[in-house]
This record gives C-alpha cells, sequence and structure tokens, in this order.
C-alpha cells in the first residue's frame, strides 16, 4: 500500500502548487464585477495557470492511480493536504505568511494524515448499481448548471459558491472514479459513470478558476477541500464499504478530523496581496 500512498501525496503536491500558481494568473486579471468568459479565458492563457494545469493533469493521474486501491476516505483526506501545500507555497511565491497558529494547522493535517495511514485498510470491491451510476450522471449535469447560478449569486458570495461547486464536481469526479471497476474502452463507454466523471471535472476546473478571480487562493480552495474530502469519505463508507484495519476505526476517525480540521484552519490565512500578481490594466 505504500505506493498508493505516495500517489495519494504526490497529487496533494500537485494540486497544492497548482493552486498558487493558479491564483498568480487569475490575480493578473482580476475584477470586481460579474464573472466575464472572456477574463476567464484569459486567465486560462496565462503561462502560470498552463503551468498549473499540467501539475492538475499530474496530480489526477495520481489519484486516479490511488482511488484504484486506497479507501476514499485516505485519499480524498490526503488530497486535503494540497492546502497545506497552497499555504506553504505561497509564502515565497505570494509574499504571505503564516501564523504560529496556522503552521499548526499545517502540523494537524499531516499528523492527520499520518494516522490514516497507519490505519486505512484497502479499498471495497463491492459493486456499485446501475442506478447510482446514473444518478452521479445526473448529479453532474445539475452541477454545471449551479456553476452558472453561482456565477450571477452576490459578489461576496460568489467565490465561496463557486468553490462549494467544484468542491462537488471533484466529489462526483472521485466517486466516478471508483464506479469503473473495468477500464476496458467499451466497458467505458457503457457505464454512465465515465460520463459523470468527465462532466463533474470539467465543471470543478472552471469553477474553481472562476473562485481564484472573485476570492482569496485559500477560502475558494478551502471550500473546495471541504466538499470534496467529506462527502466521498461518507459515501465511500456507507455505500462502497470502505473500511479501516481491524480495531483502528477511532484512530482513522482522529486522523480524518484532524486533517480536515487543519485545513479549514488555513482557509483565512490572507489574501494575495503580493505586488506581482496586481490586477492587468
Amino acid at each position: 500500500m505504500a505506493l498508493p500512498l505516495i500517489a495519494a501525496f504526490a497529487s496533494a503536491v500537485c494540486y497544492g502548487v497548482a493552486s498558487v500558481l493558479q491564483a498568480v494568473a487569475a490575480r493578473r486579471t482580476a475584477h470586481g464585477g460579474p464573472v466575464d468568459p472572456r477574463r476567464l479565458v484569459r486567465v486560462l492563457a496565462q503561462g502560470p495557470f498552463l503551468v498549473g494545469i499540467v501539475l492538475d493533469l499530474l496530480g489526477f493521474a495520481c489519484q486516479f492511480y490511488a482511488l484504484r486501491v486506497l479507501p476514499l476516505y485516505l485519499v480524498q483526506a490526503a488530497l486535503a493536504a494540497n492546502l497545506a501545500v497552497t499555504a506553504v507555497v505561497a509564502i515565497p511565491v505570494l509574499g504571505l505568511r503564516l501564523s504560529t497558529l496556522q503552521w499548526s494547522a499545517v502540523t494537524a493535517v499531516c499528523a492527520g494524515l499520518a494516522l490514516l495511514g497507519i490505519s486505512a485498510g484497502r479499498e471495497s470491491t463491492a459493486t456499485v448499481r446501475f442506478s447510482w451510476r446514473v444518478g452521479l450522471l445526473v448529479i453532474a449535469v445539475l452541477l454545471g448548471l449551479a456553476g452558472v447560478l453561482a456565477t450571477r449569486a452576490p459578489e461576496r458570495l460568489r467565490g465561496p459558491l463557486l468553490g462549494l461547486t467544484a468542491g462537488l464536481g471533484f466529489a462526483v469526479l472521485a466517486l466516478g472514479v471508483r464506479c469503473l471497476p473495468d477500464l476496458h474502452p467499451m466497458a467505458l463507454l457503457a457505464n454512465p459513470a465515465t460520463y459523470a466523471a468527465a462532466i463533474a471535472g470539467g465543471v470543478a476546473f472552471l469553477c474553481f478558476a472562476a473562485g481564484l478571480q472573485q476570492a482569496a487562493v485559500t477560502t475558494v480552495t478551502a471550500a473546495v477541500v471541504v466538499t470534496e474530502t467529506a462527502i466521498p469519505a461518507v459515501l465511500g463508507v456507507w455505500l462502497l464499504g470502505d473500511g479501516t484495519r481491524p480495531g483502528l476505526a477511532p484512530v482513522a476517525v482522529a486522523g480524518f478530523l484532524l486533517a480536515v480540521a487543519g485545513a479549514v484552519g488555513l482557509a483565512g490565512f490572507g489574501e494575495v496581496t503580493d505586488a506581482r500578481v496586481r490586477p492587468a490594466g
């Protein structure tokens, strides 16, 4: 199980660094008005954002591999560490500083992941019913509509709502990957979870990019982390039969809560204020 764990942590590092690079690009085109598709295109064309996309793809490859072997709650909690990575990388790149309390939150994330690594079992081999896979596809489509509505929300709510929608999209993406027992091309084409994962991933990516134009990188990322971590973890245990090593369920619960609490504790460590990423124009 060591290699899948390394893959899960590598995924968190890739996502965390990508978040900062994408924040640099987003702030170069930031504005206070409604979400403008033309400005979103400008963000996607920025060099740092393109590097972030490459890291996101690498992170997803690592996450995909980990999800094939490890329980959902462990992989998604490992992804919560990407906010800790975001915070640490933002120090030299964005000129931000962490307080003693925030460094404690980073430590809490690491400690929680260590407890999860000790206590986690292997993923369940339970088969997900076809109706559930269709349900994931319906939810993915509805999230697309929710993302459109989030762009029209009041300005102070726009960033958090886009982050929440992105987090739900990433949650459906993770659940969709777990619902792909057969990776043969014909099996993938016949599985609604394939389309659910693709749609949800696209919605999550676009909502995250738009959210970074509206709020602090940590505000948006925190909303993503909480939703993409908690929902798949609960559904993984409830519906998919994920478990822990015998007698270590309390340790797993403590580790999960500690990791997520630490990530949430990093949510407000500061706006992107470095002069190098002032809005353009």
